[in-house]
């Protein structure tokens, strides 16, 4: 799990890090300023930011607004700014904050992730038009070459594709070849 530490005072940045890395977490990176944050946070494909109320450059809902849509935030915060913080989707956590408690909450930032993560590898992939095209005009020949119906073609196609280790669009490319081939 990618974590990124922001704080205005990097002694700070460094005690929450090494609670981090105390605990078992790999801390990529920390800062002292928004623009760190977001210039590290876009090469990450994805984590945690913890971070306080108020950096140099930006408060915590401008990072907020401008990081990559894979990236949470924890803040941690004084009680007073906690409550503006409700409604933003942002988790906080107020000052002087338990071990415990930041450590629980950071596995649950991580554990969100990985099944977002996790949900959107298993959401099926969406095809172009063109590729779209390929897979009905594979379809097409097979029910008039060999009689079958559209699922059958179908069927077959994506059967086919992954037994031979490529995807539907490529297989289908390959029977569209060997069946013009044929001609």
């Amino acid at each position: 799990m990618n974590i990124i530490v922001a704080f205005p005072k990097l002694d700070d940045a460094k005690g929450i890090k090494n609670i981090l890395v105390r605990n078992g977490y790999e801390v990529v990176g920390t800062c002292t300023s928004g623009a760190q944050v977001l210039s590290m946070a876009d090469n990450l494909g994805g984590g945690i930011v913890v971070c306080g109320y108020r950096l140099p450059d930006m408060m915590y809902l401008q990072l907020k607004q401008e990081l990559p849509a894979d990236m949470e935030m924890l803040l941690i915060t004084t009680q007073l700014h906690q409550e503006e913080c409700r409604g933003t989707g942002i988790m906080c956590l107020t000052m002087p904050i338990r071990v415990f408690d930041f450590v629980n909450t950071i596995e649950m930032i991580a554990g969100n992730l990985a099944f977002r993560r996790k949900k959107r590898r298993e959401q099926p992939k969406k095809r172009s038009e063109a590729e779209r095209t390929i897979i009905e005009q594979a379809k097409a020949v097979l029910m008039e070459k060999h009689n079958m119906t559209e699922n059958e073609a179908h069927r077959y196609i994506q059967k086919n594709s992954m037994d031979s280790g490529t995807n539907m669009v490529e297989y289908a490319q390959m029977v569209l070849k060997i069946m013009y081939r044929d001609r």
